[in-house]
């Protein structure tokens, strides 16, 4: 998470308030029939109700519930001084908006970190049989940063004892200090099943920093990764490490999620992974170069869930970018989340890829359309197919590789290209006439582009999930990914396929589906 400096009276303002940030809030009733209706308002993607939104923080399932924290200022749609949002869902789709759960107090405003479940309860602050959650956080102290000091960011716990509805603050916090780095921050905890520990994830700028403990109070630095490993072209940021199974094998690895920003192959923010071994101490990979897990411009600071049922590791972005976050074109609120996707490991041509999908329980929300079973297209000769329902829809076919664009367009002019260079192996995203992009030059700033260099020689899956103001795409099944915000001046009216190579294209089983609203 990127920390803006912010001018010192914010924070004194906080400070002085600290007694009334405390009190409990309650949740804004709605009941007019526009609710979530405004223009680019996401229809089934989480996005806060109003104000500002960043990191996804302390993603935890317990007790039938997935727990969404958020940064989040709530007196305005740009960055301020940062609280942990909360939201809860059953199904990762429908949320329900829950009020605020940690405040800034005397160490500072509260950054991005995790939550788990302290079954044993290890920390004391429960029982066995009603083990708390534990959130675990960077402090940010604005006065400490405004003075020059380096060490003004900390590590701080808190603790439910009624699955997330209340927190208390850890009297004797912090629980770790800083020895003098500028960014220390972004702690994720797991449980450590080769140690039988606490396993804590900490990025200290330019590396990371892994911690165990017995008890979530008292923490000891084991070792550290990275600063000779992967891309560096910004600070380190938003941990998250795991154990995946590759698909169809019973071979193991452990995957090491870092954001970084800027420094993202197509500018600004991006998400590295490393793929390695883990022996409870320390992370090891025979990994040089960074590997991303998505190639648009709108997927940053993204971490996985503790404590799901059956082990799935489930992630979620911020569907923003620093270079811009705080200038797109919405007025309620800013900023949205990537649809929740599972990530697996398969193995291609020798190496592991990291892939992720939308999680099933999306299918429970679509309403399958119409199908075109297939569509034959001649050398140079092109589409046009109206869509019917524009900017909530799915859109699937299936290709068989040849060199294409895919161009969505609307009546106002506005057009989005998708084009795939399979000779090349590339994917190029141009999004420069694709509504309002004036708002900062660095949203357009050139087309995008993805390498596919594994992408199959055969057929394959195109999945495309439009929502307002973002598309998510997905080819194979998710081996390689885009997500980009977009703002038309009105929705896309027709999908135009054009197939650019010198022999016939097969487009089988091409459909466009409604994505059922979310929000009540």
């Amino acid at each position: 998470m990127l920390k803006f400096i912010v001018q010192s009276f914010i924070f004194l303002i906080v400070l002085n308030s600290c007694k009334d940030l405390e009190k409990p809030q309650t949740v804004m009733e709605v009941e007019d029939v526009s609710y979530y209706t405004e223009p680019y308002r996401p229809q089934f993607h989480f996005s806060p109700q109003e104000m500002w939104m960043n990191d996804p923080n302390g993603l935890v399932y317990h007790k039938g519930i997935y727990h969404l924290f958020y940064q989040y200022y709530p007196e305005d749609i740009v960055w301020g001084p940062m609280h942990w949002g909360h939201a809860t869902s059953e199904d990762l789709l429908h949320w329900k908006q829950k009020p605020i759960a940690l405040f800034p107090d005397e160490h500072g405003y509260i950054f991005s970190g995790s939550a788990v479940v302290d079954k044993n309860n290890t920390s004391g602050f429960g029982s066995e049989v009603e083990p708390p959650l534990v959130a675990i956080y960077t402090y940010h102290n604005m006065e400490g940063e405004k003075a020059g000091k380096e060490n003004y960011q900390t590590q701080g716990i808190a603790y439910s004892l009624d699955n997330g509805e209340s927190w208390t603050k850890y009297a004797d916090n912090p629980v770790i200090g800083n020895e003098g780095f500028k960014d220390f921050r972004d702690p994720k905890v797991f449980w450590n099943n080769i140690k039988n520990i606490w396993t804590m994830l900490l990025v200290a700028g330019d590396h990371l920093q892994i911690w165990n403990s017995s008890n979530l109070k008292k923490w000891e630095k084991v070792s550290e990764f990275g600063k000779d490993k992967g891309a560096h072209g910004g600070v380190w940021e938003c941990p998250d490490l795991f154990q995946l199974q590759e698909a169809g094998s019973d071979e193991e690895k452990w995957v090491l999620l870092i954001s970084i920003n800027p420094g993202a192959p197509n500018g600004g923010s991006g998400t590295q992974y490393f793929i390695g071994d883990f022996d409870g101490t320390t992370f090891t990979t025979d990994q040089e170069g960074a590997k991303w897990i998505d190639l648009g411009r709108d997927n940053y600071a993204g971490v996985t869930y503790n404590n799901t049922p059956n082990n799935e590791r489930i992630f979620i972005g911020w569907m923003s970018n620093w270079n811009y976050a705080r200038d797109t074109p919405t007025e309620v609120w800013r900023s949205a989340m990537t649809i929740p996707r599972n990530l697996s490991l398969k193995k291609i041509n020798g190496e592991f890829e990291l892939y992720n999908y939308p999680v099933p329980q999306l299918d429970n929300i679509i309403e399958h359309a119409y199908e075109e079973p297939l569509l034959e297209l001649k050398a140079l000769q092109k589409t046009q197919i109206p869509l019917k329902y524009g900017n909530q829809s799915e859109i699937i076919f299936n290709l068989n590789g040849q060199n294409s664009k895919w161009y969505f367009s609307n009546t106002e002019g506005d057009s989005l290209m998708i084009q795939l260079d399979n000779r090349e192996k590339i994917v190029w995203f141009d999004r420069s006439k694709s509504g309002k992009v004036d708002f900062k030059k660095e949203f357009v700033n050139g087309k995008q582009q993805m390498p596919i260099p594994n992408l199959p020689d055969g057929e394959f899956e195109v999945r495309i999930l439009l929502d307002q103001s973002s598309l998510e795409l997905f080819l194979n099944q998710g081996q390689y990914v885009m997500t980009n915000q977009v703002f038309p001046n009105t929705d896309y009216t027709e999908l135009t396929l054009e197939n650019l190579s010198d022999t016939e294209m097969k487009i089988d089983s091409l459909s466009e589906s409604k994505v059922m609203r979310v929000w009540d």
